[in-house]
């Protein structure tokens, strides 16, 4: 890899395109979810669970009643005591649980509610308070089904998923270029250092010429979540091992991830560009920070695309890394050829992802911008908070890039 940028971003950069009216609407509204989110998240279920028709007894209704009073009065205190400035990991994690818990219960009670008991009662099945507590028990039966198999899958070692990304513009000689994804480590409360360190073990299976992180390594400063990143200092690839920032770095000190990764023997591509050269031909590498840098206050940090690609050749193709796939309608139009980012966690817990598609163009998989412009977004290696994945698995995406220009065979 021969680095050909200049490591100071440029000071200027063009305005990203303006957003729809609509999503500023939404954007305004999010404010007020953490006041109003809470009481839905725990009344509704209870609501759903004990008081539409069941007529339970008292002390299952008081008992029933005293759980949900205790996770809405709980769950926020333990998220700002985990969250907030104190940062206490224990709290985090009693808070994290509580909002899996919370949003897998609100979405079945609200979904078995409504429409399996519209269906036992077209069907005729018992009496009304029959039907309500045959929706009590579903709503319980699959939300513990759900939340016991999101564990085990937020837990696990990501598998590997595999593709081959034809570019267009990509050269005989770099075809067959394996570039490993990884993204959204989100280390945190819970220990994962064994985690992480069998993360990389895989990624160290795949051969990888180029291996890149897209952001979100950790909740915490690289002081305090080193020991888990630590694994990452081991990870082989036959080129570079090349990281860009992510939001959740803004959050805890962004200066000093970059600092501990280049420490592990990454290259922090920040605004600017490396060249992997093969069989005599080149790809541009670049990287941008995230796009909520420049908010960050940190001098020098913002997301800055000219910058990144200052000094390339025009005509070669590009590799770009942004964390977050919304990046993309500047990448198509500055013409990149691929773009990785993360971010959205395929939406993490069904049906987050409605939400997550809202604000991004794109929530998981491979798909198309502009006139050239390719955008694989990855759901993500780790979880943030709660340690749940409903319907949407963690991954460690193998990219193997093809040319169309091969020689053909004599």
């Amino acid at each position: 890899m021969t680095d050909t940028s200049d490591t100071r971003p440029a000071d200027s950069e063009a305005p990203a395109p303006r957003r729809s009216r609509s999503r500023s609407r939404l954007h305004r509204l999010m404010r007020y979810i953490p006041l109003i989110a809470p009481v839905l998240l725990w009344a509704v279920p209870c609501w759903m669970l004990l008081y539409a028709g069941q007529h339970w007894t008292l002390p299952v209704t008081l008992a029933g009643t005293a759980l949900p009073a205790l996770g809405l009065v709980g769950m926020p205190l333990a998220m700002a005591r985990g969250h907030g400035r104190r940062q206490q990991d224990r709290a985090a994690v009693v808070g994290d649980i509580l909002l899996g818990i919370s949003w897998v219960l609100f979405t079945w009670s609200v979904l078995l509610g409504v429409f399996l008991r519209l269906g036992l009662t077209v069907a005729g099945v018992g009496e009304s308070q029959d039907r309500a507590r045959i929706v009590t028990w579903a709503v319980l039966g699959v939300s513990a089904v759900l939340l016991a198999r999101g564990h085990a899958e937020a837990r696990r070692v990501p598998r590997v998923r595999s593709l081959d990304v034809e570019l267009p513009r990509l050269g005989a000689g770099l075809d067959g270029t394996r570039v490993v994804l990884i993204t959204d480590t989100h280390y945190g409360p819970l220990d994962r250092a064994r985690w992480s360190a069998r993360v990389c073990e895989t990624v160290n299976t795949l051969e990888a010429d180029l291996v890149c992180h897209t952001g979100d390594i950790a909740d915490g400063t690289a002081e305090r979540r080193r020991a888990q990143a630590a694994p990452l200092g081991t990870v082989r690839a036959t080129h570079a091992r090349i990281y860009v920032t992510g939001n959740h770095e803004y959050y805890s000190e962004a200066q000093g991830w970059v600092d501990l990764m280049d420490e592990l023997g990454w290259e922090p591509l920040r605004n600017r560009h490396l060249l992997l050269e093969r069989g005599g031909d080149t790809l541009v590498v670049a990287g941008v920070d995230d796009v909520t840098a420049e908010s960050s206050g940190l001098a020098g940090h913002r997301a800055h695309l000219a910058g990144a690609l200052a000094g390339a050749d025009p005509d070669l193709p590009v590799l770009l890394l942004a964390h977050q796939p919304r990046f993309v309608d500047r990448a198509a139009a500055a013409g990149i050829d691929l773009q990785l980012s993360g971010h959205t966690h395929g939406g993490q817990i069904w049906p987050f992802h409605h939400l997550v598609r809202i604000d991004q163009p794109a929530l998981a998989g491979l798909s198309h911008h502009g006139t050239r412009t390719l955008l694989y977004t990855s759901r993500g290696t780790g979880f943030w908070g709660p340690p749940f994945r409903v319907f949407a698995p963690s991954e460690i995406t193998l990219l193997v890039l093809r040319s169309p220009h091969l020689p053909s065979s004599p």
